[in-house]
Parts: structure tokens; sequence; C-alpha cells
């Protein structure tokens, strides 16, 4: 077995390709037994094996850096780096992280969970390097889908133009999490429909400079001539243009190749583009006939949820929205399937967008929309809505265009960890003058909210829910808040899932639960003020949310009771949902203890 619990850059370098072919084969075996046990992205750590144990074989880590953009194929560079034997803890409590992270491991040169910053961040690095007089290499791997995102080509059109010992490796595979969508993709598909000509070219330039006396002068010629021909045939290529040095496109699968390219782009000491392809899913019969059902898995021990979830909802209430209302345009930013917009873009072709994984520019098209009466509906990720901030101020608050965010995956979210929390989108929005926020409970409330977003409001309206099924439902009170009266002069204030664990402690507290939670209404206020306590239970960041802005409020309405706030203080790292809430003090125990006897 080639594959070892102490495998190491070095002896990655000491395989021969044989060797390294086998290596590839098990490392691939231990990424399905894993991914299936523990959950975790498996299509695309599956597609770049082979290209991950060239990087290895031809780059000295943690001399020369690895920068991962979107990192969930990194699952390859941890095996060899050291983590190989404890790959049974990723994405546990306390266990292996699923994205690069510094801090587990020297060899992860930056963190690596959000799309389209591979470039920059490891421009950064080599400057830096550079000015300390530090040769080694920086290289970042992005993929396709991600080159979708701004960032990328801000970063690109600094890049080319330093001097550094930079190297990007692009890895196209046709795939983000939903198939890659625009002109880009059009582009990179001709580029590799024209392989043939760099093929031909490499051999014809090998026969040339083995040909005795005349061969290297022709083949000087050749190369001099070779853009005029390059430019005339096949036009320019995008990546010179930004003044890389394109090497590609290459079969990310063949060893050879891959050693080949990354040694000739690693002597160059320049900006240099490594164009590779692969095969998502690669080796793995069933993810690579589905590899979007196999991006990301469910641990194997996660209790199966049944019933709708909060996604499938919002998809089906939009459909039903759309049927009955030409104006509603549905966007979302590469995740059509992950958002539930699947239902609305088969329904609706015509009305829907996929605009790759470009958030920011997603806003700025909905208020596109706006402006010609349409009511646009953007689903999104909560950590991903973070890129839109200053969208959401300028082009939407600004002239009050009215578009409705759909903030999936809202609070806690799991064994994804720190880079994908939801926990900022309250109040982040909350200081977007003129938006509106609701967090509903259950799937009823989020039926009721998606519609008052749609229709009630103006502006930026945003419905936020969480991941997975609703933990219980109440009457079908579809009022901005649920206020619960037993008699206590004790009151919870909450809003979202957690709601489902505060109404346990009813006898305890009365319940004051917010489903539109922002703008605050005074009726909140009032209600409040006749209680002697208040504790307050939310599942979002303390600085800024909702608790902070509505003690403000009773302080200044003169309110002389105790106060007592229990949100997410800090990011919290990988594990269960189940986890992450109890070590905030959110889950039912954790609020029983709160509140006392």
């Amino acid at each position: 077995m080639i594959l070892k619990n102490d495998i190491s850059p070095e002896y990655i370098k000491s395989l021969n390709v044989e060797q390294k072919r086998r290596l590839c084969y098990e490392i691939r075996q231990l990424l399905v037994k894993t991914v299936t046990d523990n959950g975790g992205h498996l299509a695309s750590n599956l597609g770049t094996v082979e290209l991950i144990v060239a990087m290895h074989a031809v780059f000295d880590s943690p001399q020369d850096k690895f920068v991962f953009d979107v990192g969930h194929q990194a699952y390859t560079h941890k095996i060899i780096t050291g983590r190989a034997a404890k790959m049974n803890t990723l994405r546990k409590e306390g266990g292996v992280s699923g994205f690069p992270k510094n801090a587990e491991s020297e060899h992860d040169a930056f963190i690596g969970g959000h799309s389209s910053i591979s470039v920059s961040a490891a421009l950064g690095i080599a400057r830096g390097m550079k000015l300390k007089g530090d040769e080694h290499s920086v290289v970042a791997v992005i993929g396709d889908g991600a080159l979708t995102g701004g960032e990328a080509y801000e970063g690109m059109n600094n890049a080319g133009k330093s001097s550094c010992n930079l190297i990007i490796v692009l890895n196209e595979n046709e795939m983000s999490i939903s198939k890659n969508t625009g002109a880009l993709a059009l582009y990179l598909a001709q580029i590799r429909s024209t392989r043939k000509y760099y093929s031909t070219k490499k051999n014809i330039e090998k026969a040339l400079n083995s040909t005795p006396v005349i061969g290297k002068s022709i083949g000087n010629v050749v190369k001099s001539t070779k853009s005029l021909i390059k430019y005339a045939i096949y036009q320019s290529n995008l990546f010179e243009n930004f003044g890389f040095k394109y090497l590609g496109p290459i079969d990310g699968h063949n060893l050879e190749e891959l050693t080949e390219a990354l040694g000739v782009a690693k002597m160059m000491h320049r900006p240099c583009l490594v164009h590779v392809y692969t095969k998502k899913g690669k080796g793995y019969a069933p993810a690579e006939n589905n590899s979007g059902e196999y991006h990301g898995l469910s641990p194997k021990s996660s209790a199966v949820q049944n019933g709708v979830t909060f996604t499938e909802k919002f998809g089906q209430t939009l459909l039903g929205i759309g049927k009955e209302d030409k104006n509603i345009f549905a966007v979302t930013a590469a995740m059509k399937y992950a958002t539930g917009l699947h239902y609305f873009a088969k329904a609706f072709p015509d009305r829907f967008c996929d605009v790759g994984i470009a958030e920011p520019h997603a806003v700025t098209f909905c208020a596109g929309l706006a402006t010609q009466g349409f009511i646009p509906v953007f689903a999104v990720y909560s950590s991903f809505l973070q890129r839109c901030y200053d969208q959401l101020i300028h082009d939407c608050s600004i002239e009050r265009r009215h578009i409705v965010i759909a903030i999936d995956r809202a609070g806690f979210v799991g064994e994804d960890g720190e880079t994908h929390q939801g926990l900022f989108d309250v109040s982040m929005l909350t200081a977007v003058p003129g938006a509106s926020v609701y967090s509903p409970c259950s799937l009823s409330e989020l039926s009721a909210c998606l519609k008052k977003a749609v229709y009630l409001e103006n502006g930026v309206a945003a419905v936020r829910y969480p991941k997975g099924v609703e933990l219980s439902s109440f009457d079908d009170d579809y009022a901005d808040f649920r206020h619960i009266k037993n008699g206590h002069k004790r009151l919870i204030f909450t809003y979202g899932r957690i709601t489902s664990h505060a109404m346990k402690l009813s006898d305890r507290a009365d319940i004051l639960q917010a489903i539109k939670i922002f703008p605050i209404s005074e009726k909140i206020v009032e209600i409040c003020l006749r209680y002697d306590e208040i504790f307050f239970f939310e599942e979002g960041i303390k600085s800024g949310g909702i608790s902070e802005k509505l003690t403000s409020m009773l302080i200044t309405a003169g309110y002389k009771g105790n106060v007592t706030v229990t949100a997410a203080e800090k990011i919290p790292p990988h594990a269960a949902v189940s986890r992450q809430l109890a070590n905030a003090g959110l889950d039912y125990e954790g609020m029983k203890a709160i509140l006392g006897e």
C-alpha cells in the first residue's frame, strides 16, 4: 500500500510515476469512505487528486505556498500534509476542517471557503515574499466556476503585470455547484477545442530543436511568429492579455503532463497560468455521473430529516407566486438546486437567471430589473450575501429599489464551519436604510413571510431561514410577532428556528417571538416594557443584532428591568448544528440553564 498514515510531501517526491498513480487510486478510496461517513465535498475532491499530487511532487510546501479557491477541493492536500490519519475526524467537532485553515497546518497558506479569492490572496502573499527576498512560488488553484466571480479578474488584472513567482492553476471541470453558464464557459470550451493546436506546436518545436544545424534556427523563426499565427487562427488568449504566460490546456488526470507543465511554470519565475481540465467525481462512477448530487454529502450518522425543508418550501412558494404574477423574476448565483430555484427555473426560464458565482452582480442586476417594474427574488446563502454590502446600500437602498432576498442557511450551518456560518446577515441588513427583515420559525410562516416581502414591502426586503426542516409549527397566526402570555414577570424574546426551544419554557416565562424582526415594531417595545426581566436569545452575531437594537430602544423608553442577551459572540468552528446551538446556549437546555429556577 502506497498511502501511509504519515504521508508527507517529501514522500511524494520519492515515488515513481506508477507509484503515484497507485497513490491516487488509494487516495480516492480514502476520500469516498471519509466523505460518505462524515459528509463533505466529494465530487470536487475526486477531480483534483492527480493535480494536487503533482503539485506536491513539483513544489516544496510549506516554503512554496498553496492557496485553494473555494477550498472544499483540498482534501487530498490535507491527506498529503500530515493529516491522513486524522481524516476520520473530517468536519467533526475538534477534527480536521473541511476547508484550508492556517491554524490547523502550516501547509494551509490561506483560508478558503468562499469563491474567487485565491488570485488576490496569492498575489498578496507573493508580493510579501518578494519584498522579504523569498524566491519560493505561490500557487493559486481556482476553478472555472470561481472564475465567474469578479474578484478573480480584479486579482488577475494586478497579478499579470507583477514580477512575482505566481502560478495560477485554472482547474476547468465545467461545474461550480450548478452547471457553469455565461460567456466564460463558452470561452473555455473554445480554448479546449484548440488543444490540438497547442499539442501540435509543442511536438513541432520538440522535433525542430532535435534537428542538427538548422533545426533551432527554424524553431526560433516559428517562435517569433507564433503570436501572430495564434492570433490569426485562434484570436487572442484572455489570460495572456492579462500578462500571464499561458500553459495548456492539459489533462488534469495525466500525472506526467501535469508534472511537466507545473515544472515549466515554476522555472519561469513570472506570473503563469496553467490551464488543466478535469472530471468532477473522477474514479467514482456515481459522482462522475451526477457531480451535482455528490458535490456535498451529509454525514452518514446524521439523523434522517423527514419532511419538506425550508429550501424546498421557499422554492415551491415562489413557484406558486410566479404562476400568478408575471412580474416575479428569480435570480441565483450558481446555486439553482441548492437554493430551491429549480422549480421556478423549469416553469419560467425567461424570468430566471443564473448569474454565476457573482453575488454582488446579482444584487445590482436585481436593482436594474426593479427599475423596469419586475420584482426580483435573489436566493442566496447567508454567508455569501456578505459579499454584497455596497450593492445593497448604493444600488438598492438610496433609490429604494424593491428587491427580495431569500436568505438560505441563516444561523448556524454545522459541519461547513467558520466560512459558511450565517450569523451576520441580520447585523448587516439592519444597518441598510429602508431594509426589512423576516425570520420565520416554520414552513407556513416562511410562505407567509415571502408573500409579505414581495407585496407589502418596498426597498430591500429579506426573508431568512435555516438549513433543514422545521423543528415545530404553531398556529396559523401570521402577524409580525407572536406573544404567549402565562402571567409571568419574565419574558423570553427570540425569533427563527430557536423559537421551538423557547416555547418549551413557557412554564417559566412568557414568550415573545418576532416574525418580522426589523424594523422593530413599537408594539414589541410596548410589550417588553411590561416585564421585570427579559431574556434575549438570538441565533446570530451579538454585535449589531436585534437584541442589542431592541435593548437600546427599551433604554431610550425608560426601561428599568434586567436584560440578559444570549447570542453568538464569535464564529464557531465546524460541528453539528445541535452542538453549535448547545455551545452558544441557544438550545432548550441552554435556555433553561440561563433562565434558572
